[in-house]
């Protein structure tokens, strides 16, 4: 396994680190939030003029050809700033997968736009009570040259400012089926969903929704392949946003117990204190080496579900720890929502739930072990 960085990704983390240190202040997100921005406009724009949205599109469609390692350094940046951009729908979830099993036709439309900017993309994966996203309730009817959807996502990130929307569904003969749905399409309709960390989120339903063969990004034969391809990715993308949530919250935990006085001394004096820091630095890297080794697995069209379960299990549990020992040495300011630790808590909370939290991953992961098969409830 190699976690040497190369210089073009030395040099990607910093420009990403660089752009959102200059616009995504606290002060900044505090503005934002108050006027009710779903996410940042600008900070976008300016990722997609520092050629950063296209570091995953391949060359031919205006991007620089790189893949998951150079987004996972860019997702790690946008959880230290707790950036609103849809960096992770866009890129990891939806983009990827392009990449990988669209079109020319689809390739052009949509990953030419997402580099520069113009569009937006997502994937709804997650589903109303099923702790499993790889199980879908979203049916797909043959009728001719079309397919009929019928059913509902929940929690689609980003779906009503995107171009085009991921949706999985299942065929009468159980394959899965990968469709690319355009949100204004006759018979979709979004509801807006309130979301612990302010991250727009939609209840996708698609009532006799007509789709042509043209919008079918992978059929039966590569569809459950297809899905599979999209959840590693967001989970092990999801570990990476929260190694940065984790170190950055650490960080000003630090300098905050260092400047608090008690008893007239700092509180980073207090064994407690420096007990809590070390074992929170300690998650953190256990959490950094778990996702490295499972974004290498993954770099390299390796099998890696093991990987990847220990990777989403360890930013679960541990980036939990790590946050709540943020708050908790920060006493009653941490709670205060004026003061921005609060986002880290909050988006580490989102990153924790998406695409199953730590006991479905820890499950998964013994059921792996045990060799059995990994259908595991529980609920």
């Amino acid at each position: 396994m190699e976690f040497s960085l190369t210089e073009d990704q030395l040099a990607i983390k910093d420009l990403s680190a660089q752009v959102l240190a200059d616009l995504s202040t606290d002060e900044r997100l505090k503005a934002l939030q108050e006027k009710g921005e779903v996410y940042d406009k600008d900070l976008w724009q300016q990722f997609a003029d520092s050629g950063l949205l296209g570091m995953a599109v391949p060359e031919s469609y205006g991007g620089s050809g790189f893949g998951l390692v150079e987004i996972c350094l860019m997702l790690e940046e946008q959880g230290r700033y707790v950036a609103p951009l849809p960096l992770l729908p866009s890129l990891a979830l939806a983009g990827l997968a392009l990449a990988e099993y669209g079109s020319e036709e689809q390739k052009t439309q949509y990953l030419t736009a997402l580099a520069t900017g113009e569009s937006i993309l997502t994937a709804a994966l997650a589903e109303e009570g099923l702790s499993n996203p790889h199980k879908t309730v979203l049916n797909a009817e043959k009728n001719g040259d079309q397919y009929i959807l019928n059913g509902t996502r929940v929690c689609v990130p980003y779906a009503k400012e995107s171009a085009v929307v991921l949706v999985p569904a299942t065929q009468e003969d159980g394959k899965t089926v990968i469709f690319l749905v355009t949100p204004g399409t006759e018979g979709v309709e979004l509801e807006y969903q309130e979301s612990t960390n302010g991250e727009p989120l939609y209840t996708m339903t698609l009532s006799n929704v007509s789709l042509s063969q043209a919008q079918v990004l992978a059929g039966a034969d590569k569809g459950e392949e297809a899905y599979k391809f999209m959840v590693d990715r967001g989970n092990v993308c999801h570990a990476a946003t929260q190694v940065g949530i984790a170190e950055e919250a650490l960080k000003r935990t630090v300098e905050y117990t260092t400047e608090r006085k008690q008893f007239g001394k700092s509180i980073a004096q207090f064994q407690g204190t420096t007990l809590r820091c070390a074992d929170a630095y300690m998650d953190i890297e256990g959490m950094r080496s778990t996702y490295w080794q499972a974004v290498w697995k993954l770099s390299e069209n390796m099998p890696a579900e093991p990987e990847v379960r220990a990777a989403k299990y360890w930013a679960c549990v541990a980036g939990g720890r790590v946050v709540h020992t943020a708050q908790h040495l920060h006493g009653g300011i941490g709670a205060d929502i004026d003061y921005p630790l609060h986002r880290y808590f909050l988006w580490a909370k989102r990153n924790e739930l998406n695409l199953g939290g730590g006991s479905l991953q820890l499950a998964k992961l013994g059921a792996l072990l045990a060799d059995k098969e990994s259908v595991v409830n529980v609920l």
